[in-house]
């Protein structure tokens, strides 16, 4: 009986709460320990209503030093799941001002596993998108221009899907590593001097090709934090390679805005998302 009660309990908290699925199994060590609080992972938010049949991977930004988990994670689930959309937020591997924590490719990996992983959980593997803000921006672009193939022989589930999202949305992005840099994200994610090969190919206007996913690109002129030239210089990559592209440029909102539900100018970028989406991936 008390076993009863324990499965029981155990089903009613699954029931009541996100799922949290971690990328990696328990046997690989991939945490610092006295750094990292728990491994990566990704937490799934169901679809409202009538579910559409498409998926999103949300990536907070943070500088690759910490995730806007709820401004740019959460609530942008939220708002997709509103439109029928499921949802899942990830938690990758960050860094600090010491250099105690990840630098690539652990993030990178993070964010290929997860969308992996998004795509085996998916009814459709093909409806599988990203969004990404900021760092989580450049996180994304990495993931729409640096592909995974899927393996001809799989040994694992995962290794049956490619990480090539079907879209990306990149949210005032940190694009490139030269001259107009945020140079945080950059001494963040490749330390503090980094061999000038590793800045230009993880400068993701440099990757972009034939098979990069559409994009969706949303900036401010007076982002202070990441120079507007880094969404430009992405969308001129895209449409040299003839990738569908959309790009808007406000002239006011800053950065770090997420889902600006205080301006109703910056904040129509949402639900004109929605109906770029519905272009490329009818319901």
């Amino acid at each position: 009986m008390k076993s009863l009660i324990i499965v029981f309990a155990l089903v009613t908290t699954l029931g009541s709460a996100q799922t949290k699925t971690y990328l990696y199994p328990s046997t690989e060590k991939v945490t610092i320990d006295g750094f990292d609080k728990e491994p990566p992972f990704i937490e799934f938010f169901k679809a409202k209503g009538t579910p559409n049949g498409t998926t999103i991977l949300v990536v907070p930004g943070g500088g690759y030093t910490h995730l806007a988990v709820d401004h740019e994670g959460n609530d942008i689930a939220k708002f997709y799941n509103e439109h029928g959309f499921d949802a899942f937020v990830l938690h990758y591997r960050l860094n600090d001002g010491g250099q105690k924590g990840h630098r690539f490719p652990d993030q990178y990996n993070d964010v290929t596993t997860a969308i992996r992983t998004v795509k085996s959980k998916a009814k459709d593997p093909e409806r599988v998108g990203i969004i990404g803000f900021s760092a989580g921006g450049h996180l994304s672009s990495m993931c729409a221009t640096m592909h995974v193939p899927a393996s001809k022989d799989p040994k694992t589930p995962l290794e049956k899907f490619n990480s090539r999202p079907a879209f990306a949305i990149l949210m005032y992005p940190v694009i490139t590593f030269g001259a107009k840099a945020h140079s945080g994200s950059r001494e963040m994610l490749l330390g503090k001097n980094p061999d000038k090969t590793m800045i230009d190919s993880l400068s993701t206007e440099n990757r972009v090709n034939k098979n990069t996913p559409p994009t969706f690109i949303i900036y401010s002129t007076d982002d202070d934090v990441v120079p507007v030239e880094n969404g430009i210089m992405f969308f001129e990559a895209l449409r040299k390679h003839n990738v569908p592209a959309t790009i808007h440029i406000y002239d006011h909102g800053g950065h770090g805005y997420g889902l600006a539900v205080k301006d109703p100018v910056v904040g129509s970028w949402p639900e004109l998302s929605i109906e770029w989406i519905a272009t490329l991936i009818p319901k």
